[in-house]
């Protein structure tokens, strides 16, 4: 089984999730782009269940290009984006790779919305990617 670690810039939340994966991915939409102040945001997504946080948390819910509702969790203190919550993928948590304790070891298993992506950005060949959102499963 996986473990994810990770926290807020300043360390006052911290999370653990043990599970394996549901999936991992670069996000390349506006609202990524915007919420992150980057040009996508790197996310791994686990059953809900499996996530424990330690502190306090913040949250924002805007309603995405889908139509229905993404809530994400910051840090109060310092602004760190650690969570995201989708009303389209209800019992999974996605994670912003970027605040794991070992971020290095992120590795997307695809890129979505790519026809939003920016136009320098080096998608490498043969890895599955998206023009928009993938069909979810019924």
């Amino acid at each position: 089984m996986a473990v994810f670690e990770g926290g807020c810039l300043c360390g006052a939340v911290r999370y653990r999730a043990e599970a394996e994966p549901v999936f991992s991915g670069t996000c390349h939409c506006s609202d990524c782009q915007r919420g992150t102040g980057s040009a996508f945001s790197c996310e791994v997504a686990v059953p809900t269940p499996a996530v424990s946080i330690t502190g306090a948390l913040t949250r924002h819910t805007h309603t995405g290009g889908s139509g229905k509702g993404v809530t994400s969790a910051f840090c109060p203190v310092c602004g760190s984006r650690l969570l995201a919550e989708m009303e389209l993928m209800p019992g999974i948590t996605m994670i912003a790779a970027g605040t794991l304790d070992n971020a290095r070891d992120f590795v997307p298993d695809a890129h979505i919305f790519r026809d939003s992506a920016q136009h320098w950005f080096p998608f490498v060949a043969g890895m599955v990617s998206f023009p928009k959102m993938p069909p979810m499963g019924d």
